[in-house]
């Protein structure tokens, strides 16, 4: 560690910074792709966020901050070695960590986006209609199931009627509601009746004499 107590004491804040943020962005770069996704959690930001403005993009966050500390670190590191002025290697330092700051938000932005892609959402069910699968009692007495297609994609899926009668495999349905824990209230509906066409015809402008 000679090397080190040889520097500056600016020099060392940077590498301190650098060294940090590249074991907390390691951690976080794992755990993000083995699943666990927990930076995010420690200091609750995101969570705040989605829950109060719904905003999807999301700029300032602990796994960007994390991002921005790494190549600030860095940058600040590579600037002083080149023989930058230290403001210089402040204001450049600073503008690489907003850069990595957008790539990460962007990134992560993008994983999520695809991921609740698959998510089913059960309300967008609502006012669709499928068939029954397996047959769904009477007022609710018995949960069956229905095809009905959700999200662009056919699913199968739990349903209760509150029909007087049970619905037999192969009745047209449709969703009226769908329950807190996701199971489908449906009732049975018809195929929508298209026009008759009816062929029209001319009557001859001299019409044969019989």
């Amino acid at each position: 560690m000679e090397w080190f107590s040889a520097l500056d004491g600016f020099t060392q804040f940077f590498w301190i910074i650098a060294l940090v943020g590249s074991l907390a962005f390691l951690f976080v770069i794992v755990t993000t792709f083995a699943g666990v996704d927990g930076g995010d959690d420690l200091d609750g930001i995101d969570s705040d966020v989605d829950g109060d403005a719904g905003i999807g993009f999301q700029f300032i966050t602990f796994k960007n901050l994390v991002g921005f500390f790494t190549i600030f670190g860095w940058t600040g590191v590579a600037c002083l070695n080149a023989g930058l002025s230290k403001p210089i290697s402040v204001m450049v330092s600073f503008i690489a960590g907003l850069f990595m700051m957008a790539i990460m938000a962007f990134m992560f932005f993008s994983m999520r986006k695809l991921a609740d892609s698959g998510t089913l959402v059960y309300k967008n069910a609502i006012g669709a209609i499928g068939e029954i699968y397996i047959p769904v009692g009477a007022n609710r007495s018995r949960m069956g199931k229905v095809n009905v297609n959700v999200q662009g994609s056919l699913r199968e899926l739990d349903a209760l009627s509150d029909s007087l009668f049970e619905l037999q495999s192969g009745t047209l349905i449709e969703v009226i509601d769908v329950t807190s824990n996701g199971i489908l209230i449906v009732e049975p509906t018809k195929k929508p009746i298209e026009p008759i066409k009816n062929d029209s015809y001319e009557l001859p402008s001299h019409p044969t004499k019989l």
